[in-house]
């Protein structure tokens, strides 16, 4: 017998109000976790029987508080309500359930009509216990199905059943007597009473906390027959079991030394996805987005994305060289993206599988953020046209992507089930046998037409086991022997369902084994026409395409950006919209840091561009400069968003807090990312370093996610970032990890050409930048839209200069014309007389103004040159050697606040030696530390024609730290 279950969560207990209700609606009470009916299960037929004159308004708080006072010991009321609780509970009509004293009752009709219910039994009691127990019979089939049929091979003894009737307080003789059945159930259908042998046999599931939903789910497992299969849809199932089944041991006999990390144990999943895509698209929907670990990958991306046999048989051979630029990645890691059309509901499908890294769940919140991408551009408000499938294993489900590999789901969880995690969401939970292939697809039907109804989560429990041990090449029995002897002698699925059809008559013997024999040659026929192939073709396997935003080969369409400055009546148009506060600053003709990023937005929005940005405080800004959500002093949840005011025929511009979880939402944002090219999607961390809690996605998504699997994306990471006390925790951004992954060469000095900048960003799997300027930073964010491709941006933000009243810009740098500066030269009274400089002091960020003051301080003003270097990666090479080369007799340097083993200096250092060795000999110094910030100490200039000397605001560099600044400042 198939087991299913839901998730519920408890019902509140009945108010005074509605204890007073119609006796003729049910009504729900929450008793001890569970529901409870208290109602009137089926009205007598006759108009003798008078209803209790106790249930109206003015007693209804005394019922209630009578009923409170039963529940806690039917002994604290007096006896005529403990009968009366005990009879609605059982399923008594009005005017039946009391009893005493008999002047109530009215008549010797009434009472017959009493008797009646009874039946033959004297005993009123007695028959009130036993409908009391039936009740909670079927109650525990609804609210712990799991233990009807033990499915898991290290499954407790079962607890309900015909043998365990006693647990109840009924004996096998009550097997054959006839029970009222209470309306929580549907498994009657249209009779009233069942024997208690057929109510047993009958029963299946429940648990949730909307009664219209618990009665839809009811409908569709308790009524007797629901599940019944045309013997044309189960040839069907037949035919997706076998390619399931057959597809895995095709895998095995050709490669058998290979991981591939196949779905033995667990072929139904294969028809369950079907199951659900049918349905689905039958109601409606045109595109499903699917996430799933590696377990199963191959097999469903060949029997249900449809991906050609023959390109999934060439990832097993390891002497083709891939074709495409990246480093590709293992074949059950791929995904895959493929229209069709669905045989069952004749209209066309579009389906996404991701890409996945080992980090099983990683994908999911990037499953989630591409579907609600999906549903924003074609208007699906309520998820009908586009839909998100997502496959957990049972320890990664519970665990966040943790694998259980050889722990037993006793150590790896504290709850019964995997699923019990997916309560928080009220989402409706169904255990199905895997081994019960029709049972799996009526559920999976039953899911998808749940979604289609409520627009709610729900979950699929697949209760399965894995016949290999972790991998193909993993030995199970070291760590699990007992389970996997009675594995080893468990009948495979396919086994066991072509039997039973083979028995109903459904099919014969000879017509299963000529299909099996046709889908062998159909594996073998793939298998041949690999080898044929010369190459991989690593983009076959892209699962996110942009139609028409490359050419056909996959390249960019130019390798030229456009200027990134737009008109003065735009701006000041923008700074008008943005803020009356800073008006008198749009009438100066200057923008500070937030009114830079407003305009950098507006005019994107302007453009048709969607602009996205979320985080935490993201709407008003960690540090109170963006603003832009506008609250209603006087009226609450009343808001205004000036954004979307822009232009009449702008894109829609999108600002919203997200939670702390950052690998989440960090997930989420870059899947919302992927889906269009023209859109910018901005997260930003409240503090800097919170990026590191999403670190699984920056590694194995953001930073090395075009490598493996050709997909770009323009994901944007605002981080805050700089050293001004607040804490090891609230300081760094940590620069060096973002520099440490960045691919290009430090030790190669790249070959010039006219687009030499753009192809630079090309070539390179992230932009990292540290901008000093407003109008900087509104070009970097209009360059992510304007150049003709796409890669993540991360961007250190400044803290202290959001109000520094030297960081601000003219409208002069955001004109037409006007681009990103990779670098910022000196423009001072140094830069006049080149010769004459002693020092160049190449920087990044805020700590310019830093530079600046204190040189102004010490009337250095024509000794010393301060670079600013605003694109960190790609390097710039090409500026930085013009700037070195400019200043002839001056010393190099590098200054950064962080310490020596953070920041960039890492990063910088084998850079510039590389451009000064195209130039002249080069001497490198190690750097002397102190901590001390508020003692400033000469510049000391040394002998050597050329070092790199890392300085903290003019100061030698603290040593090599394990940890970012203190709070001190």
């Amino acid at each position: 017998m198939h087991r299913l279950r839901t998730t519920v969560a408890r019902l509140r207990p009945l108010t005074a109000a509605q204890t007073a209700q119609s006796p003729s609606r049910p009504r729900l009470l929450a008793i001890e976790g569970g529901l409870r009916t208290f109602e009137p299960a089926r009205r007598l037929n006759t108009s003798s029987v008078v209803a209790e004159p106790f249930l109206n308004g003015t007693s209804s708080n005394y019922v209630e508080e009578m009923y409170y006072a039963w529940l806690e010991n039917p002994r604290n009321v007096h006896k005529s309500w403990d009968i009366f609780f005990r009879n609605a509970n059982a399923g008594a009509p009005p005017g039946a359930a009391y009893q005493s004293p008999s002047p109530l009752i009215g008549s010797s009709q009434g009472q017959a009509s009493l008797r009646g219910l009874m039946g033959a039994q004297p005993n009123v009691e007695k028959l009130v216990e036993d409908h009391l127990a039936v009740q909670s019979l079927i109650r525990a089939y609804q609210l712990d199905p799991m233990n009807i049929s033990c499915v898991d091979f290290d499954d407790a003894p079962c607890t309900i059943g015909f043998q365990n009737v006693g647990f109840y307080g009924l004996v096998e003789a009550d097997l054959d007597k006839v029970f009222r059945l209470p309306t929580t159930t549907f498994i009657g259908g249209s009779e009233g009473s069942l024997p208690l042998r057929e109510i047993i046999r009958r029963l299946e599931f429940m648990f949730i906390n909307d009664m219209e939903q618990c009665q839809w789910i009811r409908q569709k497992f308790e009524t007797p027959g629901v599940m019944q299969f045309s013997p044309e849809e189960k040839k069907t199932l037949l035919g997706r079991m076998i390619r399931s089944t057959r597809f895995e041991e095709f895998l095995q006999r050709k490669w058998s030394s290979e991981k591939r990390f196949g779905l033995e144990g667990c072929e139904s999943l294969v028809p369950a996805l079907k199951a659900i895509i049918d349905r689905s698209s039958q109601r409606g929907v045109e595109s499903v987005i699917m996430g799933m670990p590696h377990r199963g990958r191959l097999n469903v991306l060949a029997n249900v994305i449809r991906k050609e046999l023959d390109q999934i048989f060439c990832q097993f051979d390891s002497k083709l060289e891939a074709a495409d630029e990246g480093s590709g990645d293992v074949k059950y890691h791929l995904g895959m993206y493929h229209k069709r059309m669905n045989r069952v509901s004749d209209r066309e499908i579009t389906m996404s599988l991701m890409a996945n890294p080992s980090h099983l769940e990683a994908v999911d919140p990037v499953v989630q953020g591409k579907t609600k991408a999906e549903q924003f551009y074609c208007g699906d408000t309520e998820g009908k046209r586009a839909m998100s499938v997502l496959i957990h294993g049972d320890a990664a489900f519970a665990g966040q992507g943790i694998i259980g590999f050889t722990t037993d789901p006793r150590m790896a969880r504290s709850s019964a089930y995997p699923t019990d995690v997916a309560r928080v969401v009220n989402a409706p939970i169904f255990h199905v046998n895997a081994d019960d292939p029709e049972a799996v697809v009526y559920v999976c039907e039953v899911a998808a037409e749940w979604r289609n109804t409520f627009h709610k989560d729900v979950v699929v429990d697949l209760v399965c086991y894995r016949r290999n041990g972790h991998n193909e090449m993993d030995e199970p029995m070291f760590t699990q022997p007992l389970m996997y002897k009675q594995i080893k002698k468990q009948k495979g699925v396919l086994q066991q369902f072509a039997g039973k059809l083979i028995a109903e008559g459904v099919v014969t013997t000879q017509a299963y084994e000529e299909e099996v024999a046709r889908y062998d040659k159909i594996c073998e026929d793939a298998y041949a026409r690999s080898k044929d192939e010369k190459i991989l073709h690593i983009k076959h396997w892209l699962d996110s395409p942009w139609p028409d935003f490359f050419t056909k080969e996959g390249q960019p369409k130019s390798m030229n950006c456009p200027s990134t400055g737009i008109s003065e009546e735009e701006l000041t148009h923008i700074g008008h919209i943005a803020a009356s506060g800073r008006a008198n600053m749009v009438n100066q003709r200057l923008c500070d840091w937030a009114l830079g990023e407003y305009m950098a937005f507006g005019s994107l929005l302007k453009e048709g561009i969607h602009v996205r940005l979320s985080g935490q405080d993201v709407e008003r800004g960690t540090f109170s400069h963006r603003h832009h959500v506008l609250h209603d002093q006087n009226v609450d949840k009343r808001i205004c968003i000036p954004m979307n005011y822009v232009s009449p025929d702008q894109a829609p511009y999108t600002v919203c807090n997200s939670s702390l979880s950052e690998y989440g939402v960090l997930g989420f944002e870059l899947g919302f990312a992927m889906a269009s090219p023209n859109a910018l999607v901005l997260w930003e961390a409240q503090f800097g370093d919170f990026h590191n809690t999403a670190q699984c996605i920056i590694d194995q998504f953001i930073s090395s996610g075009q490598a493996k699997w050709v997909r770009q994306n323009g994901i944007v990471l605002l981080l805050p970032h700089g050293m001004e006390g607040m804490g090891p925790e609230h300081s760094s951004a940590r620069p060096e990890r973002f520099l440490q992954m960045c691919n290009d060469d430090p030790d190669v000095y790249p070959k010039l050409s006219e687009d030499f900048a753009v192809r630079q960003l090309y070539d390179c799997n992230w932009i990292v930048v540290n901008c000093s300027t407003p109008a900087n930073y509104f070009h970097v964010l209009r360059r992510q839209i304007l150049q003709p491709f796409r890669k993540p941006l991360i961007v250190f933000t400044p803290k202290s200069l959001l109000r520094h009243p030297e960081a601000k810009s003219s409208f002069d740098h955001m004109l037409p014309g006007t681009h990103f500066l990779r670098l910022i030269p000196e423009d001072g009274p140094a830069a006049a007389s080149p010769e004459e400089v002693k020092r160049i002091v190449f920087c990044t960020g805020k700590i310019y103004y830093e530079l600046t003051r204190e040189r102004k301080k010490r009337s250095m003003d024509a000794a010393v040159a301060v670079v600013r270097v605003e694109q960190l990666s790609p390097f710039p090479f090409d500026l930085v050697k013009a700037e070195t080369e400019r200043y002839p007799n001056a010393d190099l340097v590098w200054c950064q606040e962080e310490h020596k083993n953070q920041g960039y200096y890492d990063y910088v250092k084998p850079r510039i030696r590389t451009i000064i060795n195209r130039t002249r000999p080069v001497c490198f110094e190690s750097c002397s530390g102190s901590v001390n910030f508020d003692k400033p100490r000469p510049l000391c200039w040394r002998p050597h024609p050329v070092f790199l000397h890392v300085a903290r605001r003019l100061l030698p560099v603290q040593p090599p730290h394990w940890d970012t600044p203190g709070g001190a400042v």
